[in-house]
Protein backbone atom coordinates (compact mmCIF):
# COMPACT_ATOMS: atom_id res chain seq x y z
CA UNK A 1 0.00 0.00 0.00
CA UNK A 2 1.67 3.03 -1.05
CA UNK A 3 2.54 5.55 1.79
CA UNK A 4 0.43 9.11 2.33
CA UNK A 5 1.67 12.29 0.55
CA UNK A 6 3.53 14.46 2.98
CA UNK A 7 4.87 11.78 5.19
CA UNK A 8 8.59 11.78 6.10
CA UNK A 9 8.36 8.22 7.64
CA UNK A 10 6.30 5.04 6.85
CA UNK A 11 3.40 4.41 9.13
CA UNK A 12 4.96 1.91 11.48
CA UNK A 13 8.17 4.05 12.01
CA UNK A 14 5.69 6.77 12.98
CA UNK A 15 4.35 4.53 15.79
CA UNK A 16 7.19 3.81 17.49
CA UNK A 17 9.13 7.29 17.34
CA UNK A 18 5.68 8.36 19.34
CA UNK A 19 5.93 5.79 21.83
CA UNK A 20 9.86 6.51 22.34
CA UNK A 21 8.81 10.30 23.21
CA UNK A 22 5.53 9.13 25.50
CA UNK A 23 8.21 7.11 27.37
CA UNK A 24 10.69 9.83 27.37
CA UNK A 25 7.98 12.37 28.72
CA UNK A 26 6.45 9.97 31.64
CA UNK A 27 8.12 9.79 34.87
CA UNK A 28 10.37 6.80 36.20
CA UNK A 29 8.08 4.49 37.79
CA UNK A 30 9.20 2.08 41.09
CA UNK A 31 11.21 -0.78 40.19
CA UNK A 32 8.89 -4.13 40.76
CA UNK A 33 6.05 -6.82 39.89
CA UNK A 34 2.74 -4.91 37.49
CA UNK A 35 0.39 -3.52 40.16
CA UNK A 36 -3.21 -4.48 39.27
CA UNK A 37 -5.70 -1.61 37.95
CA UNK A 38 -7.81 -2.48 41.25
CA UNK A 39 -5.10 -1.76 43.93
CA UNK A 40 -3.57 0.74 42.03
CA UNK A 41 -7.37 2.78 42.21
CA UNK A 42 -7.84 1.91 46.04
CA UNK A 43 -4.14 3.17 47.09
CA UNK A 44 -4.76 6.50 45.13
CA UNK A 45 -8.00 6.68 46.99
CA UNK A 46 -6.47 6.10 50.52
CA UNK A 47 -3.84 8.75 49.72
CA UNK A 48 -6.81 11.11 48.44
CA UNK A 49 -8.69 10.70 51.59
CA UNK A 50 -6.05 11.84 54.02
CA UNK A 51 -6.35 15.25 55.67
CA UNK A 52 -3.07 17.16 55.87
CA UNK A 53 -2.08 17.14 59.40
CA UNK A 54 -2.04 20.23 61.81
CA UNK A 55 0.86 22.28 61.91
CA UNK A 56 2.20 22.56 65.61
CA UNK A 57 1.37 24.88 67.62
CA UNK A 58 4.24 27.78 68.24
CA UNK A 59 6.44 26.88 70.92
CA UNK A 60 6.31 23.15 70.72
CA UNK A 61 8.59 21.25 68.29
CA UNK A 62 6.36 18.96 65.77
CA UNK A 63 5.48 15.02 66.69
CA UNK A 64 5.73 16.55 70.84
CA UNK A 65 2.87 15.00 72.81
CA UNK A 66 0.53 17.24 74.11
CA UNK A 67 0.22 16.54 77.57
CA UNK A 68 2.27 19.34 79.54
CA UNK A 69 5.56 18.77 81.25
CA UNK A 70 4.86 17.01 84.46
CA UNK A 71 0.91 16.94 83.60
CA UNK A 72 0.59 13.66 85.90
CA UNK A 73 2.31 14.81 88.80
CA UNK A 74 0.15 18.24 88.83
CA UNK A 75 -3.07 16.35 88.07
CA UNK A 76 -2.30 14.08 91.56
CA UNK A 77 -1.95 17.41 92.95
CA UNK A 78 -5.10 18.90 91.87
CA UNK A 79 -7.13 16.16 93.22
CA UNK A 80 -5.38 15.42 96.71
CA UNK A 81 -6.05 19.57 96.96
CA UNK A 82 -9.52 18.89 95.96
CA UNK A 83 -10.07 15.73 98.02
CA UNK A 84 -7.75 17.82 100.99
CA UNK A 85 -10.66 20.94 100.74
CA UNK A 86 -13.63 19.11 100.77
CA UNK A 87 -16.32 19.99 103.67
CA UNK A 88 -15.89 16.81 105.55
CA UNK A 89 -12.07 16.99 105.89
CA UNK A 90 -11.28 18.18 109.44
CA UNK A 91 -14.45 16.27 110.77
CA UNK A 92 -12.68 12.71 109.65
CA UNK A 93 -9.19 14.56 110.74
CA UNK A 94 -10.06 15.01 114.03
CA UNK A 95 -12.09 11.28 114.51
CA UNK A 96 -9.56 9.60 112.98
CA UNK A 97 -6.51 10.74 114.56
CA UNK A 98 -8.09 10.73 118.22
CA UNK A 99 -9.76 7.61 117.56
CA UNK A 100 -5.98 6.19 116.78
CA UNK A 101 -4.10 7.76 118.92
CA UNK A 102 -6.52 6.70 122.22
CA UNK A 103 -6.33 2.72 120.96
CA UNK A 104 -2.44 3.00 120.01
CA UNK A 105 -2.36 4.81 123.55
CA UNK A 106 -4.38 1.21 124.99
CA UNK A 107 -1.44 -1.16 123.37
CA UNK A 108 1.24 0.71 124.90
CA UNK A 109 0.02 1.43 128.15
CA UNK A 110 -0.54 -2.53 128.66
CA UNK A 111 3.11 -2.97 127.02
CA UNK A 112 4.99 -0.02 129.56
CA UNK A 113 3.19 -0.81 132.44
CA UNK A 114 3.51 -4.36 132.84
CA UNK A 115 6.44 -4.38 134.98
CA UNK A 116 5.25 -2.08 137.09
CA UNK A 117 2.41 -3.56 137.71
CA UNK A 118 4.42 -6.98 138.76
CA UNK A 119 6.61 -4.71 141.61
CA UNK A 120 3.56 -3.37 143.33
CA UNK A 121 2.21 -7.27 143.66
CA UNK A 122 -0.68 -6.55 140.89
CA UNK A 123 -1.59 -8.31 137.75
CA UNK A 124 0.16 -7.42 134.92
CA UNK A 125 -3.24 -6.11 133.07
CA UNK A 126 -4.04 -3.92 136.12
CA UNK A 127 -2.96 -0.45 134.62
CA UNK A 128 -4.45 -1.51 131.30
CA UNK A 129 -7.54 -2.15 133.12
CA UNK A 130 -7.97 0.92 134.57
CA UNK A 131 -7.01 2.68 131.14
CA UNK A 132 -9.34 0.65 129.04
CA UNK A 133 -12.16 1.72 131.48
CA UNK A 134 -11.41 5.50 131.14
CA UNK A 135 -11.13 5.06 127.57
CA UNK A 136 -14.59 3.46 127.62
CA UNK A 137 -15.92 6.32 129.98
CA UNK A 138 -14.43 8.82 127.54
CA UNK A 139 -15.52 7.80 124.76
CA UNK A 140 -18.93 8.17 126.02
CA UNK A 141 -18.49 11.53 126.53
CA UNK A 142 -17.07 12.07 123.46
CA UNK A 143 -19.86 10.87 121.81
CA UNK A 144 -22.24 13.15 124.03
CA UNK A 145 -19.61 15.84 123.02
CA UNK A 146 -20.01 15.71 119.46
CA UNK A 147 -24.09 15.28 119.69
CA UNK A 148 -24.53 18.45 121.97
CA UNK A 149 -25.34 21.49 120.32
CA UNK A 150 -22.84 24.33 120.33
CA UNK A 151 -25.31 26.46 122.75
CA UNK A 152 -25.56 23.40 125.61
CA UNK A 153 -21.43 23.68 125.25
CA UNK A 154 -22.31 27.21 126.51
CA UNK A 155 -24.46 26.24 129.03
CA UNK A 156 -21.78 24.46 130.74
CA UNK A 157 -19.25 26.75 130.80
CA UNK A 158 -20.20 28.52 134.03
CA UNK A 159 -21.05 24.99 135.96
CA UNK A 160 -18.44 23.58 135.15
CA UNK A 161 -15.94 26.34 135.99
CA UNK A 162 -17.73 26.22 139.70
CA UNK A 163 -16.91 22.65 140.19
CA UNK A 164 -13.48 22.66 138.78
CA UNK A 165 -12.71 25.28 141.27
CA UNK A 166 -14.88 24.14 144.29
CA UNK A 167 -12.78 20.28 143.31
CA UNK A 168 -9.87 22.16 143.69
CA UNK A 169 -10.29 23.77 146.77
CA UNK A 170 -11.24 20.28 148.56
CA UNK A 171 -7.64 19.30 147.54
CA UNK A 172 -6.22 21.46 149.78
CA UNK A 173 -8.18 20.65 152.53
CA UNK A 174 -6.28 18.44 154.84
CA UNK A 175 -7.68 14.54 155.12
CA UNK A 176 -9.54 14.85 151.55
CA UNK A 177 -6.54 15.80 149.01
CA UNK A 178 -4.00 12.84 148.40
CA UNK A 179 -0.21 13.92 147.53
CA UNK A 180 1.52 11.64 144.72
CA UNK A 181 5.09 12.55 143.61
CA UNK A 182 4.99 15.43 146.15
CA UNK A 183 1.83 17.31 144.13
CA UNK A 184 -1.23 17.75 146.61
CA UNK A 185 -3.24 17.73 143.63
CA UNK A 186 -5.48 14.43 144.20
CA UNK A 187 -9.17 13.76 145.72
CA UNK A 188 -9.60 10.35 146.78
CA UNK A 189 -12.71 8.40 145.18
CA UNK A 190 -12.88 5.27 146.99
CA UNK A 191 -10.67 1.74 146.07
CA UNK A 192 -8.41 2.42 143.58
CA UNK A 193 -9.66 5.24 141.77
CA UNK A 194 -8.32 8.97 142.38
CA UNK A 195 -9.57 12.27 140.28
CA UNK A 196 -6.97 14.99 139.55
CA UNK A 197 -9.54 18.09 139.54
CA UNK A 198 -6.66 20.08 137.91
CA UNK A 199 -7.26 17.94 134.39
CA UNK A 200 -10.96 19.54 134.11
CA UNK A 201 -10.07 23.13 134.97
CA UNK A 202 -8.28 23.56 131.44
CA UNK A 203 -11.56 22.05 129.74
CA UNK A 204 -13.19 24.48 132.03
CA UNK A 205 -11.08 27.73 131.56
CA UNK A 206 -11.46 26.92 127.31
CA UNK A 207 -15.36 26.82 127.42
CA UNK A 208 -15.64 29.52 129.94
CA UNK A 209 -13.45 31.96 128.33
CA UNK A 210 -14.18 31.01 125.06
CA UNK A 211 -17.90 32.05 125.78
CA UNK A 212 -17.13 35.31 127.57
CA UNK A 213 -15.00 36.39 124.43
CA UNK A 214 -17.99 35.27 121.91
CA UNK A 215 -20.34 37.49 124.67
CA UNK A 216 -17.45 40.76 124.50
CA UNK A 217 -17.15 40.02 121.01
CA UNK A 218 -21.29 40.30 120.20
CA UNK A 219 -21.19 43.72 121.99
CA UNK A 220 -17.91 44.81 119.95
CA UNK A 221 -16.03 45.50 123.73
CA UNK A 222 -13.15 43.62 122.77
CA UNK A 223 -11.51 47.11 121.25
CA UNK A 224 -11.47 48.04 125.02
CA UNK A 225 -8.27 46.15 126.79
CA UNK A 226 -9.84 46.23 130.44
CA UNK A 227 -12.62 44.35 128.49
CA UNK A 228 -10.30 41.96 127.05
CA UNK A 229 -8.21 41.14 130.17
CA UNK A 230 -11.27 41.48 133.05
CA UNK A 231 -12.34 38.65 134.21
CA UNK A 232 -10.48 36.12 132.09
CA UNK A 233 -6.94 37.45 133.29
CA UNK A 234 -7.84 37.11 136.64
CA UNK A 235 -9.72 34.11 136.94
CA UNK A 236 -6.94 32.46 135.19
CA UNK A 237 -4.79 33.59 137.87
CA UNK A 238 -7.47 32.09 140.28
CA UNK A 239 -6.78 28.50 138.77
CA UNK A 240 -2.98 29.13 138.51
CA UNK A 241 -3.06 29.68 142.05
CA UNK A 242 -4.91 27.09 143.30
CA UNK A 243 -2.75 24.66 141.20
CA UNK A 244 0.21 25.99 142.12
CA UNK A 245 -0.63 25.76 145.92
CA UNK A 246 -0.39 21.31 145.24
CA UNK A 247 3.05 22.18 143.60
CA UNK A 248 2.14 20.88 140.12
CA UNK A 249 4.30 23.20 137.39
CA UNK A 250 3.04 21.05 134.51
CA UNK A 251 -0.43 22.00 134.61
CA UNK A 252 -0.03 25.56 135.82
CA UNK A 253 2.10 25.74 132.14
CA UNK A 254 -0.49 24.15 130.11
CA UNK A 255 -3.24 26.36 131.84
CA UNK A 256 -0.99 29.78 130.90
CA UNK A 257 -0.57 28.39 127.42
CA UNK A 258 -4.20 28.45 127.30
CA UNK A 259 -5.13 31.74 128.10
CA UNK A 260 -2.09 32.83 125.66
CA UNK A 261 -4.41 30.89 123.05
CA UNK A 262 -7.23 32.88 124.02
CA UNK A 263 -6.20 36.60 124.05
CA UNK A 264 -4.11 36.03 120.70
CA UNK A 265 -7.19 34.74 118.95
CA UNK A 266 -8.77 37.47 120.44
CA UNK A 267 -6.75 39.77 118.83
CA UNK A 268 -4.64 40.95 121.85
CA UNK A 269 -2.64 43.98 120.96
CA UNK A 270 1.21 43.08 120.87
CA UNK A 271 2.10 45.43 123.70
CA UNK A 272 -0.91 44.38 126.35
CA UNK A 273 0.17 40.30 124.80
CA UNK A 274 3.84 40.86 125.47
CA UNK A 275 3.16 42.43 128.86
CA UNK A 276 0.76 39.64 129.96
CA UNK A 277 4.00 37.25 128.92
CA UNK A 278 6.11 38.72 130.61
CA UNK A 279 4.01 38.92 133.95
CA UNK A 280 3.58 35.12 133.71
CA UNK A 281 7.17 34.59 133.02
CA UNK A 282 8.38 36.71 136.37
CA UNK A 283 6.36 34.29 137.86
CA UNK A 284 7.43 31.56 136.58
CA UNK A 285 11.18 32.49 137.24
CA UNK A 286 10.60 32.83 140.75
CA UNK A 287 8.84 29.58 141.62
CA UNK A 288 11.75 27.78 139.71
CA UNK A 289 14.42 30.00 141.23
CA UNK A 290 12.24 29.12 144.66
CA UNK A 291 12.37 25.52 144.20
CA UNK A 292 15.52 22.72 144.08
CA UNK A 293 13.84 20.53 142.80
CA UNK A 294 12.70 22.51 139.52
CA UNK A 295 16.00 24.00 139.29
CA UNK A 296 17.45 20.26 139.06
CA UNK A 297 14.91 19.60 136.58
CA UNK A 298 16.34 22.68 134.47
CA UNK A 299 19.84 21.69 135.00
CA UNK A 300 18.65 18.28 132.97
CA UNK A 301 18.01 19.52 129.76
CA UNK A 302 20.64 18.18 127.29
CA UNK A 303 22.30 15.79 130.06
CA UNK A 304 23.67 12.29 128.66
CA UNK A 305 24.90 10.85 132.15
CA UNK A 306 23.21 10.81 135.51
CA UNK A 307 24.66 13.20 136.94
CA UNK A 308 25.96 13.46 141.07
CA UNK A 309 23.51 11.81 142.92
CA UNK A 310 21.19 10.50 139.62
CA UNK A 311 20.15 13.86 139.81
CA UNK A 312 19.20 13.40 135.52
CA UNK A 313 18.33 9.31 135.91
CA UNK A 314 14.96 9.80 134.16
CA UNK A 315 16.13 12.09 131.47
CA UNK A 316 18.53 10.48 130.20
CA UNK A 317 17.10 6.45 130.59
CA UNK A 318 14.66 8.44 128.31
CA UNK A 319 17.10 9.15 125.61
CA UNK A 320 18.88 5.64 126.50
CA UNK A 321 15.34 4.25 125.39
CA UNK A 322 14.69 6.53 122.23
CA UNK A 323 18.41 5.60 121.25
CA UNK A 324 17.75 1.71 120.87
CA UNK A 325 14.76 1.73 119.34
CA UNK A 326 16.30 2.18 115.88
CA UNK A 327 14.57 2.09 113.13
CA UNK A 328 11.76 -0.35 113.71
CA UNK A 329 12.23 -0.72 117.45
CA UNK A 330 12.98 -3.62 119.50
CA UNK A 331 9.39 -5.10 119.20
CA UNK A 332 6.09 -4.45 121.25
CA UNK A 333 6.92 -5.87 125.11
CA UNK A 334 10.51 -5.99 124.53
CA UNK A 335 11.43 -2.60 125.73
CA UNK A 336 14.82 -3.14 128.39
CA UNK A 337 14.27 0.20 129.96
CA UNK A 338 10.24 -0.54 131.42
CA UNK A 339 12.10 -3.26 133.95
CA UNK A 340 12.95 -0.74 136.42
CA UNK A 341 15.25 1.39 134.84
CA UNK A 342 13.07 3.95 133.04
CA UNK A 343 10.57 5.59 136.03
CA UNK A 344 7.40 6.05 134.89
CA UNK A 345 7.20 4.46 131.99
CA UNK A 346 3.75 4.93 131.48
CA UNK A 347 2.96 8.17 132.21
CA UNK A 348 5.52 11.17 131.54
CA UNK A 349 8.08 8.71 129.51
CA UNK A 350 5.64 6.54 127.36
CA UNK A 351 6.60 7.77 124.49
CA UNK A 352 10.07 6.84 125.44
CA UNK A 353 8.50 3.10 125.40
CA UNK A 354 7.25 3.91 122.46
CA UNK A 355 10.50 4.85 120.30
CA UNK A 356 12.14 1.71 122.14
CA UNK A 357 9.53 -0.93 121.22
CA UNK A 358 8.27 0.86 117.45
CA UNK A 359 11.45 2.24 116.87
CA UNK A 360 11.13 5.87 114.97
CA UNK A 361 8.66 4.84 112.32
CA UNK A 362 6.25 4.50 115.95
CA UNK A 363 7.14 7.76 117.13
CA UNK A 364 6.88 9.55 113.40
CA UNK A 365 3.38 8.42 113.69
CA UNK A 366 2.54 9.18 117.11
CA UNK A 367 3.59 12.80 116.02
CA UNK A 368 1.86 12.96 112.68
CA UNK A 369 -1.60 11.81 114.59
CA UNK A 370 -0.59 14.70 116.76
CA UNK A 371 0.18 17.19 113.64
CA UNK A 372 -3.31 15.96 112.06
CA UNK A 373 -5.13 16.68 114.84
CA UNK A 374 -3.59 19.90 115.60
CA UNK A 375 -3.90 21.06 112.18
CA UNK A 376 -7.93 19.99 111.92
CA UNK A 377 -8.71 21.83 115.19
CA UNK A 378 -6.73 25.43 113.49
CA UNK A 379 -8.53 24.54 110.30
CA UNK A 380 -12.19 24.68 112.55
CA UNK A 381 -11.43 27.71 114.05
CA UNK A 382 -10.73 29.17 111.38
CA UNK A 383 -13.34 28.61 108.75
CA UNK A 384 -16.26 29.11 111.22
CA UNK A 385 -18.29 32.62 111.18
CA UNK A 386 -19.34 32.10 115.31
CA UNK A 387 -16.61 33.51 117.56
CA UNK A 388 -17.56 30.95 120.45
CA UNK A 389 -16.77 28.02 118.47
CA UNK A 390 -13.39 29.73 116.98
CA UNK A 391 -11.97 30.54 121.17
CA UNK A 392 -13.16 27.22 122.09
CA UNK A 393 -11.50 24.85 119.13
CA UNK A 394 -8.51 27.03 119.65
CA UNK A 395 -8.40 26.63 122.59
CA UNK A 396 -8.67 23.30 122.56
CA UNK A 397 -6.33 22.81 120.06
CA UNK A 398 -3.38 25.07 121.95
CA UNK A 399 -3.97 23.11 125.29
CA UNK A 400 -3.16 19.53 123.18
CA UNK A 401 -1.08 21.10 121.40
CA UNK A 402 1.12 22.40 123.87
CA UNK A 403 0.49 19.36 126.39
CA UNK A 404 2.23 17.49 123.19
CA UNK A 405 5.18 19.29 122.78
CA UNK A 406 6.15 19.59 126.77
CA UNK A 407 5.80 16.24 127.41
CA UNK A 408 7.90 14.98 123.77
CA UNK A 409 10.55 17.62 124.31
CA UNK A 410 10.89 16.99 127.77
CA UNK A 411 11.83 12.75 126.62
CA UNK A 412 13.90 14.09 124.12
CA UNK A 413 15.61 16.60 126.54
CA UNK A 414 14.57 19.58 124.74
CA UNK A 415 12.69 20.62 127.64
CA UNK A 416 12.66 20.43 131.60
CA UNK A 417 10.43 17.26 132.50
CA UNK A 418 7.10 19.29 133.71
CA UNK A 419 5.14 15.87 134.51
CA UNK A 420 2.29 16.18 132.26
CA UNK A 421 1.10 13.22 130.35
CA UNK A 422 1.07 13.06 126.50
CA UNK A 423 -2.65 13.71 126.12
CA UNK A 424 -4.74 10.49 124.85
CA UNK A 425 -1.77 8.40 125.32
CA UNK A 426 -0.30 8.33 128.74
CA UNK A 427 -2.14 6.46 131.83
CA UNK A 428 -4.42 8.68 134.09
CA UNK A 429 -8.01 8.46 133.59
CA UNK A 430 -8.01 12.44 135.45
CA UNK A 431 -6.42 13.25 132.24
CA UNK A 432 -8.00 11.06 130.01
CA UNK A 433 -12.00 11.85 130.06
CA UNK A 434 -11.66 15.91 129.59
CA UNK A 435 -9.36 15.81 127.04
CA UNK A 436 -11.73 13.16 125.43
CA UNK A 437 -14.68 15.28 125.71
CA UNK A 438 -12.94 18.24 123.95
CA UNK A 439 -11.89 16.07 121.04
CA UNK A 440 -15.66 15.78 121.21
CA UNK A 441 -15.86 19.06 121.08
CA UNK A 442 -14.28 19.39 117.83
CA UNK A 443 -16.08 16.71 116.28
CA UNK A 444 -19.23 18.75 117.04
CA UNK A 445 -17.33 22.04 115.87
CA UNK A 446 -16.28 20.26 112.40
CA UNK A 447 -20.21 18.77 112.24
CA UNK A 448 -21.47 22.35 112.71
CA UNK A 449 -20.34 24.44 109.56
CA UNK A 450 -22.62 24.47 107.21
CA UNK A 451 -21.02 22.69 104.37
CA UNK A 452 -20.40 19.84 105.69
CA UNK A 453 -23.77 19.11 107.48
CA UNK A 454 -24.95 19.34 104.07
CA UNK A 455 -22.68 16.59 103.05
CA UNK A 456 -23.30 14.56 106.33
CA UNK A 457 -27.11 15.20 105.30
CA UNK A 458 -26.77 14.05 101.69
CA UNK A 459 -24.89 10.71 103.12
CA UNK A 460 -27.98 9.86 104.82
CA UNK A 461 -30.00 6.88 103.39
CA UNK A 462 -33.06 8.29 103.35
CA UNK A 463 -32.26 11.78 102.31
CA UNK A 464 -30.21 10.19 99.06
CA UNK A 465 -33.57 8.10 98.42
CA UNK A 466 -35.71 11.02 98.61
CA UNK A 467 -33.18 13.01 96.12
CA UNK A 468 -33.17 10.30 93.75
CA UNK A 469 -36.72 10.12 93.83
CA UNK A 470 -37.35 13.54 93.01
CA UNK A 471 -34.72 13.23 89.89
CA UNK A 472 -37.00 10.61 88.43
CA UNK A 473 -39.75 12.30 86.00
CA UNK A 474 -43.04 11.19 86.10
CA UNK A 475 -45.10 9.82 83.65
CA UNK A 476 -48.48 10.03 82.34
CA UNK A 477 -51.27 9.02 83.19
CA UNK A 478 -51.69 5.36 81.55
CA UNK A 479 -48.12 5.20 80.45
CA UNK A 480 -46.54 1.87 81.09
Amino acid sequence: MPAEEGSAWPRGDRSRAAAAISRALTPPLLVGPPVPVGAALRVRSAAGSRRPSAPPSKGRPAGSSRTPRGGGVRRMYEQARRAWDRPLTAYYLILGAGLLITVLGLVMVYSASMIKALELDKPGTYFFRKQFLAAVLGGGLMVLAARMPVKLHRALAYPLLMGSVFLMVLVQVPGIGMSVNGNQNWLYLGGPFQLQPSEFGKLALVLWGADLLARKQDKRLLTQWKHMLVPLVPVAFMLLGLIMLGGDMGTAIILTAVLFGLLWLAGAPTRLFAGVLGFAGVIAFVLIKTSPNRMSRLACIGASEPGPQDSCWQAVHGIYALASGGWFGSGLGASVEKWGQLPEPHTDFIFAITGEELGLAGTLSVLALFAALGYAGIRVAGRTEDPFVRYAAGGVTTWITAQAVINIGAVLGLLPIAGVPLPLFSYGGSALLPTMFAVGLLIAFARADPAAKAALAMRRPGVRWKTMRRRVKKRPSGER
